[in-house]
């Protein structure tokens, strides 16, 4: 039968329609390692036909072809069909590029390479340093020298108390003992897992020059020394400089117009750790206890304890951490629950509510360190009250309810306990990998685990970084494809296609209008940093005092489920932030190349 020439002319006109801007790959911009599951993702609005091929960017040569696999599950809402494109067999080291021949589309390259990461994770510890409160390297000044005045403490307040020191929280220039605890620990920790991947390139300071001392640690080394001058004697604790009265538009962090009661640019208030609810605007916070901030900074303390003893032989140093791990310890105990982040006159916080798995992750680090037994049975009491608790469980949450969103307890007990405790700890970690995969990874095509609250990309970091402690105590890798393309979510394989680190990698599509003063006072991009990540378009249109400076580019991607912006404006997304980029230094590590 002879085909219709006016049906087939209106059929080659519907295949030129279906071109480059209607069909969509997706994969790791940063490549994969040789014996790594590789998957990308193709979508369109119209099916998908003929194969996929990978080319040789060096020779052009097609090295690889194979049909793709139409997916039985959607994607967010914005495209009818979606397509996994598999290639894990393709081990040669190489250039790729993939193509949907059929279609005219071709991806960005990517390499498939034992260091395709090389040293990521040193690029994150260089966002850590553009963080810097008091001597930043990064702009090369001293800022926030007078931090600061006591409020709600045991002395009068206004009282000054030398806080100086730690790290701006994010775009803005707050510092808390929340996230600051934290990102000690973990820098610590990712040291502890691959000591032989950091380099020494920098000072103490953060300047260019090495010192001897792997830059991780000098990084954490500037958390624990503040750590050290929040906790100023016994029984003595601050929780957080400054307040929302520092947001004030973008701003110099060394002449800062934000005005705390003593003038802009001069002393910012300096809460001590009640354990009660705090404020001194509306917005009061929540608080039981202080047991989430003093048990996670003698965590990080011990931690501390064991480096500078054992790798860096500083043993008044160690002793120090030591010394003050057992006493924030003790107070922990003393005053069991959870102090919040205070506010001014915003109702954003951080609304940590749990604390138990702190009190676990103390006392094992605690026994680690001094082998006393009243630490091992306390840590295994405090792993059984943690025991699954997670924002896993859940859809949505308060901003930070469950920080630090993976608890590293369960892991830093479970060479210290017997076989059958170790058999609990590492099904708590299990379990709730399982609710992610049944709740959300099962559920879309893009096998993302974490729902897109707030600060979405720390709980996918936290999600991997859960499964790599998983592996390393039971040698179960059942879960560590389904990590891997979390991993490739944040560096692509995603709906924008867009990595989620600043500069990272620095020839493909990456965050460049971030939420920071930094970026808009310089325009100097700084690698590394993570930003907060996708969110719930519910979640997105009810934010106050957020608004797009420039017209979208993923306007054809967006749906009414996820959204992401590259923009100055957009504070929920694309903001940096000190403690996310903290904790997927071990996760850049796991992957990246050693020295």
């Amino acid at each position: 039968m002879k085909l219709n020439f006016a049906l087939l002319t209106f059929m080659l006109l519907a295949f030129s329609m279906l071109s480059a801007q209607d069909v969509h790959i997706r994969h790791n911009l940063a490549g994969y390692l040789p014996e790594d599951n590789k998957e990308a993702l193709a979508f369109s609005n119209k099916k998908i036909k003929g194969n996929f091929t990978l080319t040789d960017v060096m020779t052009g040569r097609e090295v690889f072809k194979a049909k793709p696999v139409l997916s039985e599950l959607p994607g967010y809402g914005a495209f009818k069909y979606y397509y996994y494109l598999d290639f894990t067999a393709l081990k040669a080291e190489g250039e790729y590029q993939l193509n949907l021949p059929t279609h005219e589309v071709s991806s960005p390259s990517f390499k498939i390479k034992t260091g395709a990461f090389g040293d990521y994770h040193e690029d994150l510890l260089g966002f850590m340093r553009q963080q810097r409160c008091g001597y930043n390297p990064f702009l090369d000044v001293a800022c926030h020298r007078q931090d600061g005045r006591a409020m709600d403490g045991p002395m009068p307040d206004s009282t000054y108390v030398d806080v100086s020191g730690g790290w701006h929280d994010a775009g803005d220039q707050l510092k808390y003992l929340i996230t600051g605890s934290n990102a000690t620990a973990r820098m610590i920790m990712a040291y502890q897992f691959y000591p032989e991947k950091f380099a020494d390139n920098h000072n103490a300071l953060g300047q260019p020059g090495g010192n001897g001392v792997p830059d991780v640690l000098d990084e954490a080394r500037w958390g624990l020394d503040w750590i050290h001058k929040l906790h100023p004697g016994k029984g003595l604790l601050f929780h957080q400089v400054a307040d929302d009265r520092d947001h004030v538009g973008f701003k110099w962090p060394q002449d800062d117009p934000s005005d705390f009661g003593w003038g802009p640019n001069s002393y910012r208030a300096a809460y001590f750790a009640t354990g009660k609810p705090q404020g001194l605007g509306k917005y009061m916070s929540k608080a039981t206890g202080i047991s989430n901030l003093a048990g996670r900074s003698a965590a990080a303390l011990a931690l501390g304890y064991q480096v500078w003893k054992d790798q860096l032989h500083d043993e008044g140093y160690a002793l120090q951490c030591l010394e003050a791990a057992e006493d924030l310890y003790r107070m922990a105990k003393e005053n069991e629950g959870y102090q919040q982040g205070n506010s001014f006159s915003a109702p954003y916080r951080y609304n940590e509510d749990t604390w138990t798995d702190d009190m676990e992750w103390a006392a094992a680090e605690l026994y680690r360190s001094t082998g006393k037994e009243e630490y091992l049975t306390d840590a295994k009491k405090y792993a059984e009250k943690t025991a699954t608790l997670s924002w896993i469980e859940n859809d949505t949450s308060a901003h930070y309810q469950y920080y630090p969103f993976v608890n590293a307890g369960h892991y830093a007990l479970y060479d210290q306990v017997d076989d059958d405790f170790k058999k609990k700890l590492a099904g708590y970690y299990r379990d709730g990998i399982e609710q992610t995969i049944r709740q959300r990874a099962g559920k879309t095509a893009y096998s993302h685990g974490a729902p897109f609250i707030w600060c979405s990309n720390n709980l996918t970091t936290a999600l991997i970084t859960q499964i790599l402690f998983y592996e390393k105590m039971t040698g179960d890798m059942q879960y560590h494809a389904y990590m891997l393309k979390m991993r490739d979510w944040l560096l692509g394989r995603n709906p924008w296609g867009t990595s989620m680190f600043t500069t990272l990698p620095d020839d493909r599509e990456y965050p460049v209008d971030v939420h920071t003063s930094v970026y808009v006072k310089t325009k100097k991009e700084v690698p590394g940093g993570l930003i907060d990540g996708p969110i719930y378009f519910e979640i997105y249109k009810k934010l106050i005092g957020l608004e797009l400076l420039n017209p979208d580019e993923f306007a054809h991607l967006q749906n009414q489920y996820v959204t992401y912006h590259d923009d100055i404006g957009d504070f929920s997304t694309n903001e940096p932030t000190m403690d996310g980029t903290a904790g997927a230094i071990l996760m850049m590590a796991a992957f990246g190349a050693d020295r």
